[in-house]
């Protein structure tokens, strides 16, 4: 039996784990060195690219390659992946002026990925080369290289791509962040991006989700009490907002309010007026907010509401923590 084959399923995966940190920590050191300028050039020219970046690769890489072509798509960079084995039978129409070629080859001499690039030549695209041979045919080609080159893989017989791959993936990561901050994209640009799913329905903003017109319930401070127990009962949201005749919140009355209130005035609380009694200055939030943010709010104030105002501080909605429930943010 091999020293291999008597390793625990556990040790194994130790040491693929140990080998790929290895790769990542030498990536690391390298971007503190040479590969740190050659960084900052990709930066620039994708930065500069006015196109979208065509991101190709074969194998395991042309696997990380698409990856990376998604991520930079998501981030705010315009993407996408082209199959350098289909590259030659019709895919080379996908590259245009304007664009960049993004190449990953770990070896650098792939035959497939002649075709992408020598169309890119022709049509005066940069090339970016993300390989582990930067003295290959592929990185003289290149206008600028990343190296990505690993001591080893983590097969046992340093064939299959696992620690190149991880370092590959790594950097691709570091480039579609960098660029992510350089363009200032913010969570509302991830939010347009991401409309499906659980992160798409927490990225919601709040004018998505908040109640309004004849929804938002809504008294004046001189209407009486009775009159505000039926707006609340009637729009069933636990509190009404208080507006001047210019629909600008005053402020609101809960049905803690009215709790407190006739606990506090007994012979005389329906004989009150809302003006009388209303929490005066409540939480509010813009209709531009994210729904995430909304819910941050609620739960830091210990309430279930919170009126949208404009920002002259006229009502616009109302959200209710029933809203955030129903995008399943919890």
């Amino acid at each position: 039996m091999s020293s291999n084959e008597s390793k625990t399923p556990r040790e194994v995966a130790r040491r693929v784990m140990e080998i790929e940190r290895d790769a990542l920590t030498t990536v690391l050191e390298r971007l503190r060195g040479s590969n740190g300028d050659r960084f900052e050039q990709a930066i620039g020219l994708l930065l500069a690219c006015r196109g979208r970046v065509v991101v190709t690769g074969m194998g395991k890489s042309g696997l990380i390659a698409r990856k990376i072509s998604a991520t930079l798509a998501s981030t705010g960079t315009p993407a996408l992946f082209l199959h350098s084995g289909e590259a030659a039978h019709g895919d080379l129409g996908m590259m245009a002026k304007g664009d960049l070629l993004l190449v990953l080859s770990y070896g650098g001499e792939t035959e497939e990925i002649e075709q992408p690039v020598s169309t890119a030549k022709r049509l005066g695209l940069p090339v970016l080369v993300m390989t582990g041979n930067i003295n290959s045919n592929l990185a003289r080609l290149a206008d600028a290289v990343l190296d990505v080159s690993v001591e080893r893989e983590a097969c046992p017989l340093n064939l299959t791509p696992t620690a190149s791959t991880t370092a590959m993936m790594a950097l691709g990561d570091a480039l579609a962040i960098a660029l992510l901050e350089r363009r200032g994209f913010t969570a509302e640009d991830f939010a347009r991006l991401h409309p499906g799913g659980s992160l798409g329905r927490k990225l919601q903003s709040v004018e998505n989700l908040m109640r309004t017109g004849d929804q938002i319930p809504r008294v004046r401070p001189e209407t009486p009490v009775p009159d505000a127990i039926y707006e609340m009962s009637r729009k069933g949201l636990g509190m009404t907002a208080v507006v001047a005749d210019d629909n600008k919140l005053l402020g609101i009355v809960t049905d803690g309010d009215l709790r407190r209130l006739m606990q506090q005035r007994k012979k005389d609380a329906l004989d009150l007026v809302c003006g009388d009694f209303m929490t005066r200055a409540p939480a509010t939030i813009r209709r531009t907010e994210l729904a995430a943010t909304a819910l941050r709010v609620l739960e830091e104030r210990k309430i279930t509401a919170l009126a949208v105002v404009d920002a002259e501080g006229r009502l616009e909605g109302v959200l209710h923590l029933h809203d955030l429930w129903t995008t399943q943010l919890f």
